[in-house]
């Protein structure tokens, strides 16, 4: 999962990136408003975490213009002002959620956690394909309830990929999602790493059917 962190505090950005990765997200960070408005206009985000008062370009302009552009990102509104009046207008003009400043990490990650169960293919906490199970909440993996132990971006591809069961995904794709906007990622490295997947998935069960399909010239897909 992929997220845009738009916060001009540099302390609590950093604060912010640093938990959310240890926590297996991927988080690319913009320090002002115009910035932000950039990346989440042109860079595909699974949830925008938003602080209201920013320079340049405030936070409910933000919603506003994207939502305006057809951009449905769930967006996640951060403030220190509380009043019943900020927080209407915060979701009038787009927002889906709203956490006043200060606030508990572990609040923040169950707000996430809500927002991304709210698209269509991702509604249940667990993701299913065939007898291959993903526990989105505990980031645990399962074949016929046997435990497979992924790295993070193992789990990663694998959960991107059981979101979009059926369609076919590029490397490109998969590297925007998985890895921060600075990464250096070559297509290579994702080639390894789903063939480590399929190793950890199919070598166990020889009588497993092929859950990643490689699509030759274009991506992958989950069958």
């Amino acid at each position: 999962m992929r997220i845009l962190v738009v916060e001009d505090e540099h302390r609590i950005a950093q604060t912010i990136k640093k938990g959310l990765e240890q926590e297996r997200y991927a988080v690319d960070i913009a320090f002002d408003g115009a910035s932000g408005f950039d990346l989440a206009s042109s860079e595909d985000y699974d949830l925008i975490i938003l602080d209201r008062m920013l320079p340049e370009m405030d936070g409910t302009q933000i919603c506003a213009k994207l939502r305006a552009s057809k951009i449905h990102t769930p967006i996640l509104i951060l403030t220190a002002k509380s009043q019943t009046a900020d927080k209407i207008e915060g979701l009038d003009a787009g927002a889906d959620d709203y956490l006043t400043k200060p606030f508990s990490f572990e609040e923040l990650l169950a707000r996430i956690r809500a927002l991304s169960r709210r698209p269509k293919q991702s509604v249940h906490t667990s993701l299913v394909t065939g007898a291959l199970t993903l526990n989105t909440q505990e980031f645990q993996t399962f074949y016929k309830d046997v435990p497979i132990q992924l790295s993070s971006k193992e789990y990663s591809i694998l959960e991107y990929l059981m979101r979009n069961q059926g369609k076919v995904i590029s490397k490109q794709q998969i590297i925007d999602h998985v890895w921060d906007f600075d990464a250096d990622v070559l297509p290579n490295t994702v080639e390894v790493t789903i063939k480590n997947i399929r190793n950890k998935i199919e070598e166990p069960f020889p009588h497993a059917n092929k859950i990643i399909k490689t699509i030759r010239g274009f991506g992958y897909r989950i069958r």
